[in-house]
């Protein structure tokens, strides 16, 4: 049985999935990390957890100039095995059933998960970053500083 198809646990409650409409997203690259099931995954990341990689594709290597300058970012990806059809979800099977929109699991309608991660370093294409919380090989999204000069403290 595959990760997107997991047993649904008590209290738990899933739908017909509506047809997609196609919002053509890109995906810009690939993130590596040490996790390859998501009972390894940690629930959150952490700023001082361990480095891992984020592979950025052509031609998306000029959309990283500046970013340097930054110490904190957002990485925002797409949580690729993550199944898509829960309304109500029991965490940890405790019997305390909750609406998919009142929790962080990365079970969702559109299943996109985001990390501030510290920027250790940038090698051409190559990103080092720590306190991701995503399985290895996750296609990533997007990327943003953290905070600027225009955003409101």
């Amino acid at each position: 049985m595959s990760s997107t198809t997991s047993e649904i646990r008590e209290h738990e409650i899933s739908v017909d999935l509506p047809e997609p409409s196609d919002a053509q997203l890109r995906f810009i690259g690939r993130i590596r990390t040490p996790w390859t099931t998501r009972a390894d995954c940690p629930r959150q990341g952490s700023l001082d957890g361990p480095i891992c990689t984020v592979e950025l594709f052509e031609p998306w290597g000029l959309a990283l100039k500046g970013l340097e300058a930054h110490e904190t970012v957002e990485m925002f990806y797409w949580l690729d095995q993550a199944r898509r059809d829960l309304v109500v979800q029991n965490p940890g099977s405790k019997g305390d059933p909750r609406g998919t929109f009142a929790l962080r699991s990365p079970v969702r309608p559109n299943p996109i998960g985001v990390s501030v991660v510290r920027l250790d370093a940038i090698d051409g294409l190559i990103l080092s970053v720590r306190g991701l919380d995503c399985l290895d090989g996750t296609p990533l999204i997007d990327i943003k500083p953290e905070r600027c000069a225009h955003s409101p403290k």
